[in-house]
C-alpha cells in the first residue's frame, strides 16, 4: 500500500504578532540611535572639555616654578588619562556596561602588557629621565648621531626640534639608556680653530694678528683667557690651533665668524696661508 504521508500544515504568525514584532524592532532601533547620538555627543562636548583642561592645565603649570620638562609629561599624561575617561564614557551611552568593559580590560591586561612593552619601557624611561635631568626642555643635545633642541619630553617620547627645523620623536627608553652630549648644559663651552702659516712666517706678528681678532670681536669671552699654540710642525704649514670661551648659544657663530675674521686679517697684514704643494723634479737620463 503506498505510504501516506502527514502533511503538517505551517501556521503562519497573524497580523497582531507581526505588528508585535515590528514594534519592538522599532523600540531597539530607536533606543539604539539614541545611544548612538548620546555617544557621539559625549564624543563631540567631551573632546571640547578635554581641550579645556588642558589649556587649564597648562597654565595652571607655567604659573608654577615646576621644571618644563615636568609640565609636559604632566600634560601628556593628563591628556591620555582625560581620553580614556572619554572613551569609557561613550561605551557606556552605547549600553554596553562598563563593569563588563573593565573586566574584558582586564582579563586582556597581560596581553596588552606584552603587545605594549615598548611603550611601558619607553614611560619608564621618561619617569627616569625626569628624576635624573640629563637634559631639559630647551637644552640642545646630542644622542645616537642627531642633534637638536629639546622641545618637549612627553610620556613616551622627547622631541627635539634640529638646526634646519626638522622633528625627530624619540623613544624615552632610547633617551633613559643612550649617551647623551649635552651643548648647552653649562653656560659656556671652550672652541677651536685650526689655522697653518707658511714656514718662515714671524710666529709673533701670527700671534699678534690673532689676538687683535679675538679681542675686538663680541663672541670672545675675555675670561676665561684665550691662547694661540703651535700643535704641529706640518708638510707645508706650521699648524696653529686658538681656543676660547664663547656662550654655548653663540658656538656655531663664533666659529665661523672667527674663522673669517682671521682670514681678512692675515690678507691685511700679508700674512701667508699655505695650501699643500708638490715639487716634481724630472730628471733626464
Amino acid at each position: 500500500m503506498p505510504l501516506e504521508i502527514e502533511t503538517i500544515p505551517k501556521e503562519l504568525p497573524s497580523t497582531d504578532q507581526m505588528t508585535s514584532l515590528l514594534d519592538k524592532l522599532m523600540d531597539i532601533g530607536v533606543s539604539a540611535g539614541k545611544n548612538i547620538i548620546v555617544a557621539i555627543i559625549i564624543i563631540v562636548v567631551g573632546r571640547l572639555i578635554i581641550k579645556f583642561i588642558n589649556r587649564l592645565i597648562r597654565r595652571m603649570l607655567e604659573k608654577t616654578k615646576i621644571d618644563a620638562a615636568v609640565q609636559s609629561f604632566i600634560r601628556s599624561l593628563a591628556n591620555m588619562v582625560l581620553m580614556t575617561l572619554l572613551v569609557i564614557s561613550a561605551i557606556g551611552a552605547l549600553g554596553i556596561e562598563t563593569t563588563s568593559f573593565a573586566a574584558l580590560l582586564a582579563s586582556g591586561a597581560v596581553a596588552v602588557g606584552m603587545a605594549l612593552s615598548g611603550n611601558l619601557q619607553n614611560f619608564s624611561g621618561g619617569i627616569i629621565i625626569l628624576i635624573f635631568k640629563p637634559y631639559r626642555v630647551g637644552d640642545f643635545i646630542e644622542v645616537d648621531g642627531k642633534t637638536g633642541k629639546v622641545e618637549e619630553i612627553q610620556i613616551f617620547h622627547t622631541i627635539l626640534r634640529q638646526i634646519d627645523n626638522q622633528i625627530i620623536y624619540i623613544p624615552n627608553s632610547t633617551m633613559s639608556t643612550a649617551t647623551i652630549i649635552n651643548k648647552t648644559r653649562e653656560g659656556t663651552r671652550r672652541i677651536e680653530w685650526t689655522i697653518g702659516v707658511a714656514y718662515g712666517t714671524d710666529l709673533k706678528e701670527v700671534e699678534t694678528a690673532v689676538n687683535d681678532v679675538l679681542d675686538k670681536n663680541e663672541y670672545i669671552l675675555k675670561e676665561p683667557a684665550w691662547s694661540v699654540m703651535v700643535n704641529e710642525m706640518a708638510d707645508s704649514s706650521v699648524s696653529l690651533s686658538i681656543y676660547a670661551w664663547v656662550k654655548s648659544e653663540d658656538v656655531i657663530i663664533a666659529k665661523s665668524v672667527i674663522y673669517a675674521e682671521i682670514y681678512r686679517q692675515f690678507q691685511q697684514k700679508g700674512i701667508e696661508i699655505p695650501f699643500p704643494q708638490r715639487t716634481v723634479h724630472i730628471v733626464k737620463e
